[in-house]
């Protein structure tokens, strides 16, 4: 299958996005600190990106709360089913690592849920930035911790509102 890439100019930064006919495989932050990931198999155009980039696009603007893509992330089985939990994670909340551990249903595996978390080839798209330390403090994230509030903050500034009620 051909993999297609193309970057993405966003408010945190030039977004890699890389897909094939299964779908979306890669979504990579630009930084200085460490070189672009561009598989020399990779071509260069947007085919099959056009869906994600209109709902990057949505995201930013604060008029999408949940994305819906076909996705073709490769991992093992473990890691998976921790980005599966990811996408469970509402827009606008925050879980820790332990609670991500809790809901994949092995309470013990926070570091390993982190080192998931970690490995994600979608982030955004599949909201690593969600998860925090169990103190509450922001923790790593791919495109370093500056990006991973502004998504928090962003989330915030646009995540619905419950209706007022008067009682």
């Amino acid at each position: 299958m051909t993999v297609n890439y193309d970057h993405l100019d966003t408010p945190i930064g030039r977004l890699l996005l890389a897909a094939d006919e299964a779908g979306l495989r890669h979504v990579g932050f630009e930084r200085a600190d460490r070189g672009e990931r561009i598989d020399p198999s990779w071509r260069r155009g947007r085919r099959g990106l056009e869906n994600a980039i209109a709902q990057l696009r949505a995201y930013f603007a604060g008029e999408l709360h949940a994305f819906d893509l076909p996705l073709a992330a490769e991992g093992t089985a473990f890691r998976k089913a921790v980005w599966d939990a990811l996408v469970r994670i509402p827009y606008g909340e925050t879980i820790s690592y332990g609670e991500l551990a809790r809901r994949i249903g092995d309470p013990s595996a926070s570091r390993a849920v982190g080192a998931a978390n970690g490995a994600n080839p979608l982030p955004i798209i599949v909201p690593c930035h969600r998860v925090i330390g169990a103190d509450g403090k922001l923790t790593g994230f791919g495109g370093g911790l500056p990006i991973k509030q502004w998504l928090l903050a962003h989330e915030r500034r646009h995540a619905p509102r419950a209706p007022f009620a008067l009682a």
